[in-house]
């Protein structure tokens, strides 16, 4: 769907502080009364924006920018920012927690991943919010696959208790290895590079408040066959993320995925969660980018 950006102005409203973004793009909202939803969107996907993608715009205008785009929730942002956001009427769709590179695989993490899991499932509570984030840390020399496996499991087996008692689910993240150009566009070394992988370890959790985070853009990097993999792995996807690839960009006709077909995949394995935009915006605007993948995946 092609946007023009006298279209994008009247979706924000009143355009008046501008600051600066990724690229040197830039886009903002003046300070006002609470933003109007969009009320011009389908809504069947639960849709959620990722706030480091957009820095330095902060948070709450992020978030203002994204009600009045149609959005129901945010994530990725700092924690000091979520009264604000709640009292624009959004959810927070995912909380944080340890961080990728810290992870359960090394047995010197496995304090600090638990109480920082423990942490963010009262927060979680405490907001309303219905997953909170893990993942398997980074590969450590010399240790077997079946360790670190055994390790990781180890681990949340020792926190997926409180996550029950609580109502939280944790969601671990499958992320690419491949990419390297960009410490935000793939992770090379880390362990749940491996969709598969991070599958048989949700499995071997078996718990429903443990699930597989499916982000549509790694997947892509390292497997592609993404509606298949939906289809496949629906009964433990607790969360989706988006961008395009290559370059972790838009969802734009620049990039391979077809995102219309996947968001329809997605609703007819049943799926109600959240699908959050994680791209990280190249248009002159990262509003009218914002806009896009909105419409782009409201089927």
């Amino acid at each position: 769907m092609v946007t023009t950006r006298r279209e994008v102005l009247q979706a924000m409203g009143t355009v008046a502080a501008w600051s600066s973004l990724p690229g040197g793009a830039s886009v903002g909202l003046r300070a006002e009364e609470e933003p109007k939803p969009a009320v011009d969107r389908k809504g069947r996907i639960r849709q959620s924006v990722m706030g480091w993608c957009f820095k330095p715009m902060p948070a709450v205008e992020l978030a203002r920018l994204g009600k009045r785009l149609g959005l129901v929730a945010i994530e990725g942002i700092d924690r000091k920012d979520y009264p604000a956001v709640a009292e624009l009427g959004l959810k927070i769709s995912l909380v944080g927690s340890h961080g990728f590179a810290t992870g359960p695989v090394d047995p010197d993490n496995h304090a600090e991943v638990i109480t920082k899991l423990r942490e963010a499932i009262d927060v979680a509570v405490e907001y309303n919010s219905s997953n909170v984030i893990t993942f398997t840390g980074m590969r450590v020399p010399g240790m077997s696959d079946k360790t670190a496996m055994d390790n990781c499991v180890t681990v949340w087996q020792k926190v997926i208790g409180y996550a029950e008692q609580k109502g939280v689910t944790l969601v671990l993240e499958h992320l690419n290895s491949r990419d390297d150009s960009h410490p935000m566009k793939g992770h090379p070394g880390y362990f749940g590079d491996d969709v598969d992988r991070c599958a048989d370890l949700v499995r071997r959790m078996d718990s429903p408040r443990f699930k597989l985070l499916f982000d549509i853009y790694h997947v892509q990097v390292m497997h592609g066959d993404v509606i298949r993999r939906i289809r496949d792995l629906h009964p433990i996807i607790g969360h989706y993320h988006t961008a395009g690839n290559p370059g972790r960009c838009e969802l734009d006709d620049h990039q391979e995925l077809n995102y219309p077909p996947i968001m329809r995949a997605i609703l007819e394995t049943g799926y109600k969660g959240y699908v959050a935009q994680e791209f990280i915006p190249t248009w002159d605007d990262p509003a009218r980018s914002l806009k896009h993948a909105i419409e782009t995946c409201d089927v």
